[in-house]
């Protein structure tokens, strides 16, 4: 009898510990959920805002009232990650908790929530290749390939070297101008095979080109995503709302009247 309890007890602990490993990644994310410590990122790594960096800092909290400083929290992780040459090690999600005055665990939470936000390191350049339908119908999977080839690297890994990360990801709004690939915080547009090579060749050297006019570059000559007749509509620039500039002069806000505030 006794046997058959502990076959039973070992039983029921084999299937928690499966349990545990498969929900141990998070579903529909390329990241695990939780940290793993490693010799850059671990409990006893340090991390500090620069000098410049924490006038920033300031700037961005000067836009939130002193009870909604957490509202700051995915700009300060930004800033952050940028510092840190692309990921956010645990001591700085540990500071910008610290700045926001609320629990290290809301930080993790953003941080593992949104995949703007790396925990992990990087390449100096992020290859990020939308592979949704409409990029993929317009050749995505050809330049996923030709860049793996090209580089010698799979979805998810990086460079020997730790120039280039890639990485598929899902839509990233430019399906007019599919295939498409971000580089860093760049949008490299309407790719082919050959146009993608000369990219990764550029940025050997350092000289991605510039985007356009309009915030992107299209890799086939066009302008952004306008048509054989160009711009047809949209010619003037749009007034943003008025808002008071000493609205949160206080230091405070009432939550009732944010809308008020905020120009709503």
């Amino acid at each position: 009898m006794f046997s058959q309890i502990r076959h039973v007890r070992a039983a029921a602990q084999r299937v928690a510990s499966s349990n545990v490993q498969k929900q141990a990644v998070r579903s529909l994310g390329t990241a695990k959920s939780f940290h793993l410590n490693s010799p850059k990122n671990n409990s006893e790594t340090y991390f500090d805002f620069t000098d410049e960096n924490y006038e920033r800092a300031n700037r961005i909290l000067k836009k939130y009232p002193n009870n909604y400083r957490q509202a700051a929290m995915i700009p300060l992780l930004d800033l952050a990650q940028r510092q840190h040459g692309g990921w956010l090690p645990l001591a700085a999600m540990e500071k910008v908790a610290q700045i926001c005055n609320v629990a290290p665990v809301r930080v993790y939470e953003v941080a593992s929530f949104y995949t703007m936000f790396n925990r992990t390191p990087v390449g100096k350049y992020f290859l990020q290749v939308c592979g949704t339908t409409p990029c993929m119908i317009c050749g995505s999977e050809e330049i996923m390939q030709t860049i793996s080839g090209h580089l010698g690297i799979k979805n998810g890994e990086t460079t020997k070297d730790g120039l280039f990360t890639l990485l598929e990801v899902e839509c990233l709004g430019a399906c007019a101008n599919a295939p498409m690939v971000q580089i860093n915080d760049d949008y490299f547009e309407c790719l082919n095979k050959e146009t993608t090579i000369e990219l990764l060749e550029l940025a050997k050297q350092d000289k991605l080109p510039e985007m356009g006019k309009w915030g992107s570059l299209p890799m086939n000559g066009q302008v952004s995503c306008e048509g054989p007749l160009g711009k047809t509509s949209l010619f003037g620039a749009p007034q943003p709302p008025t808002v008071d500039p000493e609205r949160f002069k206080a230091g405070e806000v009432d939550p009732a009247s944010v809308k008020t505030h905020m120009a709503y």
